[in-house]
């Protein structure tokens, strides 16, 4: 099950990095198990937004063995570059309960209508974790059209949701977004395998329009249209 693959790493995390990481390892496990006795979204919804003051915000290591475990569970989810709190979220977002479908769908994305910023990146990261995964789709379009860096990364980049679960249209937005906004494209999970005709065409026109305006041409943007 990868939330205990997710909870192993959190244990992992080492005191170098991470002083109270033991106490935040007790901390998550009291918390998990009150909400198991009183599973109310008050609860849920209060324990996500506080897992930053508990676990604090040092970078994840993960080793090879973990990275490969992973990739076992879920092929192409990665955690890369990922701080512990955001870890710490997408673990805590495994523990709602999913025998109601409509009631799983609405309260994750009350979660997505209110969050802020770090929660927001957490959130999309989890998006290939998440139950129902099709009932997300529209949510992962609003996540290439947000403005914000950090949360533009969390859904373009190390991320095979997108790849998965998005149409034609909505995947070469991604991948477009991803060169307006100079993300690294090569870190576009499924990149290759998503490629399509309609995608060269419209990176052809904008390739031709920053040459027209004298801009470099990237070696990716050259790489994918063929030129």
């Amino acid at each position: 099950m990868i939330q205990a693959t997710l909870f192993s790493l959190i244990e992992q995390q080492g005191s170098a990095l991470q002083p109270d990481s033991a106490r935040a390892v007790t901390w998550l496990r009291e918390q998990a198990a009150l909400y198991a006795q009183k599973p109310t979204n008050a609860v849920f919804y209060r324990v996500f937004t506080a897992i930053p003051r508990f676990t604090g915000k040092a970078p994840v290591v993960v080793s090879e063995e973990k990275k490969k475990e992973l990739d076992e569970l879920h092929p192409g989810f990665q955690i890369a570059d990922w701080t512990l709190d955001r870890l710490a979220r997408v673990w805590w977002l495994l523990q709602y309960p999913t025998d109601d479908r409509a009631a799983y769908v609405r309260s994750i994305s009350e979660l997505f209508r209110s969050a802020e910023m770090n929660e927001l990146v957490a959130l999309y990261s989890a998006l290939p974790v998440l139950a129902f995964p099709e009932d997300w789709r529209f949510q992962a379009t609003e996540g290439i059209r947000n403005n914000i860096a950090d949360v533009q990364t969390a859904i373009m980049v190390h991320n095979p949701y997108p790849a998965e679960q998005l149409d034609e249209a909505a995947w070469n937005q991604l991948v477009m977004k991803a060169f307006f906004t100079d993300k690294d494209v090569t870190q576009i999970t499924g990149l290759h395998a998503r490629h399509n005709p309609r995608l060269v065409a419209i990176l052809r026109d904008y390739a031709d329009e920053r040459r027209a305006a004298g801009r470099t041409i990237s070696e990716q943007l050259v790489a994918l249209i063929g030129d």
